[in-house]
């Protein structure tokens, strides 16, 4: 293990940097990051959070053809562990007591499994069931990664090549060539290495998911703070099997990044537009319906009052979602509300890159979203709930934590 700088009460913003040219797996990423100083209890808190009593985080000492690396092992304490299905997924991330950034980085690793076994079996992503990189153990790969990258204060992750190995592996549907085909989907427009002839499965579904949190790139400019070795199961003879990262700082004078890793992905381009107008439904119920339809993949939903026949006051219901979730938030849309009907148009969406910055108002941490467009940062807002939070904490209004939070022009990490 890399020994850590001093404990900072604001850590600056940091880059990830993984060496995946061996492969890579969702247990080696954690074994990383482990490796790199994040705290075995942490990562066990995150995962709790989704999966509670199911699973407990392991990690040994141990060596891959002769390189000291961490090994993490995810055991079960709660047997009979379902297979589920994304829609059960995601909702028990987005419904967890966790922080946003780790949500949206886990829900959106997620949601590309479930589009790439959703084109694979040629059915909607709703009905997705997985089976491998659906278990427990891939469940708290990806929440123990994603809650690690939030411990680190990593912004921005760029990773190497990938080396996807070679030969055959067996998984739930029968023996299949290796490269799988949910890991040549997932690495699509991403350079890739061969492996060691008859090396099996070098990197897995869910460690090419969490690669794409990222984009491809050599080792950028930074300052190291942390480096970290994950050791696959495999003890290959002259193939380490591992994944490196070196944590850090970005150089001075290193343009910003411009984050995206934690939006869903195909933020731009072809959307779908759902509309209809209700006026029986118990008002009362629609602050769950809209938390649910966007839960499910709308990028928002909202409510617009009017007046209908025989002034009867009602609501017309909109929502914007990718062309490919119309029909599993159509099926949401008639199963939760009283409407007959639902009218649908194509439109077009551009969105800014965006990421979570934080500050300090009298010792309460509040996330500021940044919108960036082209590299250059247009617009900063608090994150309202954690606004009310400071307000109640502090005993203060809050329109007063507002006008503080936003007296400065807010900069990674800066304390008020």
């Amino acid at each position: 293990m890399t020994e850590q700088t001093p404990s900072d009460p604001n850590p600056p913003p940091r880059t990830l940097w993984i060496d995946a040219t061996h492969g890579v797996a969702g247990d080696m990423l954690l074994g990383a990051l482990i490796d790199a100083g994040v705290p075995v209890g942490t990562i066990q808190a995150a995962v709790d959070a989704v999966i509670p009593g199911a699973v407990r985080i392991a990690t040994s000492a141990t060596t891959r053809a002769g390189m000291r690396a961490t090994h993490a092992k995810v055991e079960l304490l709660a047997p009979d562990q379902p297979h589920r299905g994304w829609h059960t997924i995601d909702h028990l991330i987005a419904a967890a007591d966790l922080d946003r950034t780790t949500k949206d980085r886990a829900r959106a690793t997620f949601r590309r499994l479930g589009e790439v076994e959703s084109r694979a079996h040629g059915i909607p992503l709703s009905e997705v069931h997985f089976h491998e990189v659906g278990a427990w153990d891939s469940i708290a790969d990806i929440v123990g990664v994603c809650a690690a990258l939030t411990h680190l204060t990593v912004t921005d992750v760029v990773a190497s090549p990938v080396a996807l190995g070679d030969g055959t592996v067996r998984m739930a549907h029968g023996e299949l060539a290796v490269p799988g085909p949910a890991v040549v989907d997932l690495a699509l427009g991403w350079p890739t290495l061969p492996g060691p002839t008859d090396s099996g499965e070098l990197t897995t579904p869910t460690g090419m998911a969490l690669l794409r949190l990222g984009t491809p790139g050599p080792l950028p400019a930074l300052t190291p703070t942390a480096v970290g070795t994950g050791a696959g199961t495999k003890d290959f003879p002259g193939h380490a099997n591992v994944t490196r990262v070196v944590v850090g700082v970005a150089a001075e004078g290193t343009p910003a990044p411009t984050p995206g890793a934690v939006e869903t992905p195909s933020e731009h381009g072809a959307r779908m537009m759902l509309e209809c107008t209700i006026d029986d439904l118990d008002p009362r119920l629609w602050p769950a319906i809209l938390d649910r339809l966007v839960d499910a993949g709308a990028d928002d939903a909202w409510l617009i009052p009017t007046l209908m026949r025989k002034g009867r006051p009602g609501h017309v219901l909109q929502l914007t979602a990718r062309p490919d979730l119309a029909d599993d938030l159509r099926a949401l849309i008639y199963r939760h509300t009283t409407t007959l009907g639902i009218r649908s148009w194509e439109i077009h969406r551009d969105a800014l890159d965006r990421d979570f910055r934080t500050i300090e108002v009298e010792g309460q941490t509040i996330r500021i979203k940044q919108g960036w467009h082209e590299g250059e940062l247009v617009t900063s807002q608090p994150e309202y709930a954690d606004v009310a939070a400071a307000a109640a904490a502090l005993g203060l209004p809050e329109l007063e934590i507002l006008r503080r939070a936003g007296s400065t022009n807010p900069q990674p990490d800066a304390a008020i």
